[in-house]
């Protein structure tokens, strides 16, 4: 571990190839991983969420495959979780190395964030269901300044959001509080142009590995297509096709763009973190292997 840090993140957007680089990284200085996905804490949720779980061979990872797909995993578990990782990895004497692409994990992490435990209410749920999503934004930002744009996703996340809000409204609750983190943050930068060219090979290279049939086992295994579209992009937009929503070349086109502008989501959350102070070393992502030190700007 370098001297004065207690972690290292390695973030990115989406096909940047920040695991390859944390997975080397590891490698070489004895490190095991904790992924900062929020989605790749799902069982049964793997070409969708890119675990690529091949590339990590014989390096430990951690925060991955822990709960089963259709739990409505949340950041205040996820905050206990990295904490007890974290913990175990420290006192195996190995380099803890954080990795991912989900903005709010990664500052939970590290920043010593105080997340409220909201219990889920049913019956607030289904009054919330009966309202147009326009009134829900609307008395969400009446009790709070949203975090983040990603609160409005999907209607399952904005309902969950305002129930948190309300729930916080009128109740004392119960939050984590653990210490931040002294952090050396490694961003992988690519630019924009090849970013998408990146994202769209590996789009047409998940279907052809089967990510289809993987949303479809999903659903033959019980999961409803509510649980999934609440996951978002691939598992949103795959639902989408196998309900007869969406044709399967209009799915495509549509999730395409959506993985576009969620990778342009990931890097204005990564911006407005440096404008909060956290200090990003950036470096180039573009040629395969281990990125290169560019010393540029963000793209």
């Amino acid at each position: 571990m370098d001297v004065g840090y207690d972690l290292i993140c390695v973030l990115g957007p989406t096909a940047s190839g920040k695991t390859r680089y944390a997975v080397q990284l590891a490698r070489e200085i004895g490190g095991e991983i904790l992924s900062g996905d929020s989605r790749q804490v799902y069982r049964g949720m793997d070409i969708g969420t890119g675990k690529d779980l091949a590339e990590y061979g014989e390096v430990p990872y951690h925060l991955i495959d822990i709960v089963d797909a259709g739990t409505q995993y949340n950041i205040f578990q996820y905050q206990h979780d990295f904490e007890r990782a974290y913990q175990g990895i420290v006192e195996r004497g190995r380099v803890p190395i954080l990795c991912g692409g989900s903005g709010l994990y990664i500052e939970a992490a590290t920043c010593g964030y105080h997340l409220p435990d909201v219990p889920p209410d049913p019956q607030l749920r289904a009054e919330l269901e009966q309202l147009p999503t326009e009134t829900l934004i609307a008395r969400y930002e009446a009790i709070r300044k949203p975090h983040n744009t990603t609160d409005y996703d999907t209607r399952q996340r904005l309902i969950r959001a305002l129930e948190i809000a309300i729930w916080e409204d009128a109740h004392p609750v119960s939050r984590t509080a653990f210490l931040p983190k002294h952090t050396r943050y490694i961003g992988i930068a690519v630019s924009r142009d090849e970013r998408n060219a990146r994202i769209d090979r590996r789009l047409r290279e998940r279907l052809d590995a089967g990510m289809v049939d993987e949303v479809r086992r999903l659903l033959d295994s019980g999961l409803t297509p509510e649980d999934l579209l609440y996951y978002g992009l691939e598992y949103k937009y795959i639902t989408l096709y196998l309900t007869g929503a969406l044709a399967y070349d209009e799915m495509v086109e549509r999730l395409r763009i959506a993985i576009h502008q969620f990778a342009k989501r990931q890097m204005t959350w990564f911006r407005g973190m440096e404008r909060k102070g956290i200090k990003i070393e950036w470096i180039s992502g573009t040629r395969s292997g281990m990125p290169e030190a560019s010393g540029g700007q963000i793209p």
